[in-house]
């Protein structure tokens, strides 16, 4: 059997990244971006995900604080993205300006796909079963995969149609799904039997929410944090 872990949107919480590194020790990560923006430690987190060796992938708000353009965001998302840019190093800077928008991994035979928004959008699109669930069978006929995790939602889901899965890990750094923990998912092949299972971590909010303060960063970025919202 193959396991690994999948999980995506950071967005600068160093708490809830370790909280959730603590439970994955030993596992092969991948990892779905935005590793910035609303939290107060970017370059930390950044420094944390290429400590493990993680396979990662550039989100829509990697790709702000690289380029400068806020256009995409609201008021207070563009606040924190030009905050972000101006404290990136160039060591951060590097390793965002050098990640894919999107990957291709075979587990044991198992074709899977990866990026942060969709196939189509691979940076902004929102995709999860509410959506239009003929979408998921579309896109993995389109790309001739079994199974594919995306990111940017930051709403965990399983969508399956036989053996086939579409999947979310939720949200470290920020959930909003009405469950404050940090959200992340285990993936394991099996004889070519795809599973996934999604997991939370409990983590420092306060702590978390402290640093955004103490930064000058819109206050509603830590206050969502304890309600998961």
């Amino acid at each position: 059997m193959r396991k690994l872990a999948v999980i995506s949107d950071i967005h600068g919480n160093l708490e809830a990244l370790d909280s959730v590194l603590a439970q994955l020790k030993g596992l092969e990560i991948i990892c779905l971006g935005d590793f910035v923006d609303y939290g107060a430690e970017p370059n930390e987190v950044i420094e944390r995900i290429r400590g493990t060796g993680a396979r990662s992938i550039i989100g829509n708000h990697d790709a702000a604080a690289l380029s400068g353009d806020t256009s995409m965001f609201n008021a207070k998302a563009a606040m924190s993205s030009m905050w972000t840019r101006t404290k990136l190093t160039d060591e951060s800077r590097a390793f965002l300006e050098g990640l894919p928008e999107e990957m291709r991994v075979d587990l044991d035979g198992v074709g899977f796909y990866f990026t942060h928004g969709s196939p189509d959008d691979r940076l902004w699109e929102y995709i999860d079963p509410r959506t239009d669930e003929g979408i998921m069978g579309h896109f993995l006929d389109k790309l001739g995969v079994q199974a594919m995790g995306l990111g940017h939602t930051h709403l965990p889901y399983v969508w399956r149609d036989g053996n086939r899965v579409v999947f979310n890990p939720g949200s470290v750094g920020q959930p909003r799904d009405g469950d404050w923990r940090a959200s992340y998912a285990l993936v394991s092949v099996d004889r070519a039997e795809v599973g996934v299972q999604i997991g939370r971590a409990e983590y420092d909010v306060e702590g978390a929410a402290s640093k955004i303060r103490a930064a000058g960063l819109p206050g509603s970025h830590a206050e969502r944090l304890g309600t998961g919202s």
